[in-house]
């Protein structure tokens, strides 16, 4: 019979033993997988998704982690660009139309959005400035030179056309009034005798 000096060191290391063969696994259910990058592609598709689905703020996100995903491309910047332009968020949009450009610097659409974007800033400001009677001076010749420019650029005599009201008409005379004048022009020699 084992007395209990001799059992105590058996149990504590066949409890050992246990519980390091416990912790001994493949791992297999306390591994995770790092999450798999999504394509560009797929990472553009899913924005747009998100976008037409009036999901702007998702769509964005989508962009933003595409961008930090593929650093090198311009794609996720453009659309982003894009996005901020279309809210009217032109600073932004300028923002995120120049780091398109620092990846393509000749891209087209990326060198509109910088520029229809500033002239709108542009625009809001020298509107602002005008109604508080606060351009003069050397800001109103830059504000002239820079329109000449644009009118030479855009090959146009003036920059914002004015509408022309639309043509006033004559009142038209009720018919009764009509029906005589007619009737009594075909009485008399006198293609005016009815309107006396």
């Amino acid at each position: 019979m084992m007395t209990k000096r001799r059992w105590l060191p058996l149990a504590s290391a066949i409890a050992g033993v246990m519980l390091v063969c416990g912790c001994a696994t493949d791992g297999q259910a306390i591994r995770t997988e790092p999450p798999k990058v999504a394509t560009l592609k797929a990472a553009l598709a899913d924005a747009n998704v998100a976008l037409r689905a009036g999901q702007g703020d998702k769509a964005q996100a989508l962009l933003k982690e595409a961008a930090v995903n593929y650093p090198a491309d311009k794609a996720p910047w453009l659309q982003l660009a894009q996005i901020k332009f279309d809210r009217a968020s032109y600073g932004e949009a300028i923002i995120n139309a120049q780091e398109a450009l620092r990846r393509d610097p000749v891209d087209t659409l990326a060198n509109s959005i910088v520029a229809v974007s500033g002239l709108r800033v542009s625009t809001r400001a020298l509107a602002d400035l005008s109604a508080q009677n606060n351009l003069s001076g050397s800001l109103r010749n830059e504000a002239r030179e820079l329109a000449k420019l644009l009118r030479t650029t855009l090959g146009e005599d003036v920059l914002v056309p004015t509408v022309a009201p639309p043509p006033v008409r004559p009142k038209a005379a009720p018919a009764s009034r009509i029906k005589g004048a007619a009737k009594n022009q075909s009485n008399s020699n006198e293609p005016f005798g009815g309107l006396k």
